[in-house]
């Protein structure tokens, strides 16, 4: 570990594995339905082929996308690959609440200036000025993270 790193998000390797089985799970059967048991409707049965792909494009997604760990230093929360999710004089509030909309285990950052979109299933996404971090990530690494990125807000603040 970098001695930089104030704090780090490994995705967990049960709960990665089990969104994986599950995603494929769902493609594998939608397939299934869509030769199997064909509806009587040609369109109908185009999209179940549609959904089942889909699915199993998303697992792979998943599946790559999970291998990453998220990195908080002093100047900006990244993942192990080096894409800067936000920087951290960027980020106004982090919102860790029951009612937030954010992923299992996870938080989310308000940023000042809106940022490219990107996403990263089950890790993280990036939308405006919005950045949810979580999924499959364990809530006892999330937890501490969230409330160091709330520490570097308050003390830039005061």
């Amino acid at each position: 570990m970098r001695e930089d790193i104030l704090a780090e998000l490994d995705p967990s390797g049960p709960r990665r594995w089990l969104a994986v089985a599950l995603l494929l799970s769902l493609g594998g059967l939608v397939l299934y339905l869509a030769f199997a048991q064909p509806p009587a409707s040609l369109l109908w049965q185009i999209f179940l082929i549609g959904m089942g792909l889909f699915s199993l494009w998303f697992a792979h997604r998943l599946q790559m996308a999970t291998t990453r760990k998220l990195w908080l230093t002093k100047e900006a929360l990244m993942d192990s690959d080096g894409t800067v999710l936000a920087r951290v004089e960027d980020i106004v509030a982090v919102n860790r609440g029951m009612l937030a909309l954010k992923p299992s285990n996870g938080f989310m950052l308000q940023l000042k200036n809106p940022a490219p979109r990107e996403w990263q299933p089950g890790l993280w996404w990036r939308l405006g000025r919005r950045v949810a971090v979580g999924g499959v990530t364990p809530g006892s690494q999330a937890r501490p993270m969230a409330d160091v990125i709330a520490v570097m807000i308050a003390r830039r603040e005061a």
